[in-house]
């Protein structure tokens, strides 16, 4: 059930993108009550979990490759790669120049799946922000592993047997052959039912994602990989705030960078 401003009235969505009014009816038929303080910030979630989606669409298609953070490798015309294997957006460079460069030129790039997942979600909050708000936020934007903005709020809690598109999900795989340490898991982008974007393996079904895990466990293991119940999103309702249309001005944003470990998914 949606619940806004204390009350579970529906909202009409004839004029929203079909995901996202696909994605506000699940939610609206839920047992669980989701709460949202007016319509604008309803749909922010809506849009922005869509706008996820298709970029986790598009990077599946960017030629970006797939490495470990010893190989990891960036177009040094705009992001600077740290000793690590992270990439850091240059000081002459506008953030959402940097990220707009990964999906269109993904062959100059190589890093491993949660730092992909992390790209596909900041590009799904640029093009609801847009540029200009975009690029305050996350100015000085550092791509590394699970290492990501404070303003994106990334947040893990247990969905219970319920996740939408545009969620950030994990197949654990416990048994893995530990001289391929890479596989210990995969992080997704749910696109649907069925379906998961995952980095390399592209858009698949979870089966294929369960059964690729399966294949580089410790010899002999009967123990399967799984797709675990913690999911994790950005926080929608704060970052609508700073959306083209909404009343406050992020020109007068103010926080401190934390790059630090968010839930490790």
């Amino acid at each position: 059930m949606i619940e806004i401003s204390g009350t579970q009235t529906p909202v009409d969505t004839t004029t929203w993108s079909p995901l996202a009014a696909a994605i506000y009816a699940r939610k609206w038929s839920s047992r669980k009550v989701y709460r949202y303080s007016s319509v604008s910030q309803l749909r922010f979630e809506m849009e922005a979990r869509t706008s996820i989606v298709a970029a986790a669409e598009e990077i599946s298609g960017s030629g970006i490759r797939f490495a470990d953070f010893r190989t990891a490798r960036c177009n040094e015309r705009f992001w600077t790669r740290t000793p690590q294997g992270g990439f850091r957006i240059r000081e002459d460079v506008p953030p959402s120049a940097g990220i707009r460069d990964i999906f269109s030129s993904g062959w100059s790039y190589a890093t491993e799946c949660s730092t992909a997942t992390s790209i596909v979600v900041y590009k799904g909050v640029l093009d609801v922000l847009g540029d200009p708000a975009f690029n305050r936020l996350f100015a000085g934007l550092l791509l590394y592993n699970w290492h990501v903005d404070s303003d994106l709020r990334l947040t893990a809690h247990q969905g219970n047997g319920e996740s939408y598109p545009g969620d950030l999900m994990y197949v654990n795989n416990p048994d893995f052959n530990p001289e391929t340490p890479q596989w210990r898991g995969e992080n997704l982008v749910k696109i649907g039912d069925e379906f998961y974007y995952g980095h390399p393996v592209g858009i698949v079904p979870l089966r294929m994602v369960i059964d690729g895990l399966n294949g580089v466990r410790r010899p002999g293991s009967l123990v399967s990989a799984y797709l675990t119940d913690e999911v994790v999103e950005p926080d929608y309702r704060y970052l609508s705030q700073f959306a083209p249309g909404m009343r406050r001005n992020v020109s007068a944003h103010i926080g401190g960078r934390r790059y630090g470990d968010p839930p490790l998914l």
